[in-house]
């Protein structure tokens, strides 16, 4: 694959997930009526989950920000780890939660060489 269609590759991943994190982080913040709904189901208030909507908000901006983007990149997957663990701890489908997880992993190893370095140098 040739230089350019990674770095194509890795922009379409990144708005991608910038679209799908966005959305997420708006209905958070805007207290949408589903969202509260869901949230209260899983026993968080209104109040913490505008919060975790501002820390996906700030998470997204370190990840879209080519200088940031890796520290970016660990809060994210972090943050989809602990969504990915709160749906299975209320049998809820994860699915949707662990693809999104994988994106986000391959869109790092897409966009980061120094990452890419790093994890196939320990793996040697």
């Amino acid at each position: 694959m040739s230089l350019k269609a990674i770095r194509i590759t890795g922009l379409i991943l990144t708005i991608i997930l910038g679209l799908i994190f966005t959305l997420s982080a708006f209905l958070k913040l805007t207290l949408n009526e589903t969202a509260i709904k869901q949230a209260a189901s899983f026993g968080i208030d209104a109040r913490i989950y505008q919060f975790i909507g501002i820390i996906e908000i700030v998470s997204l901006v370190l990840f879209i920000t080519p200088r940031t983007g890796v520290l970016g990149s660990l809060l994210l997957i972090a943050y989809m780890g602990g969504a990915i663990v709160t749906h299975l701890q209320h049998h809820q489908p994860i699915a949707m939660a662990v693809a999104v997880q994988i994106i986000l992993w391959l869109t790092a190893y897409i966009r980061f060489p120094e990452l890419r370095q790093r994890l196939l140098n320990k793996i040697q």
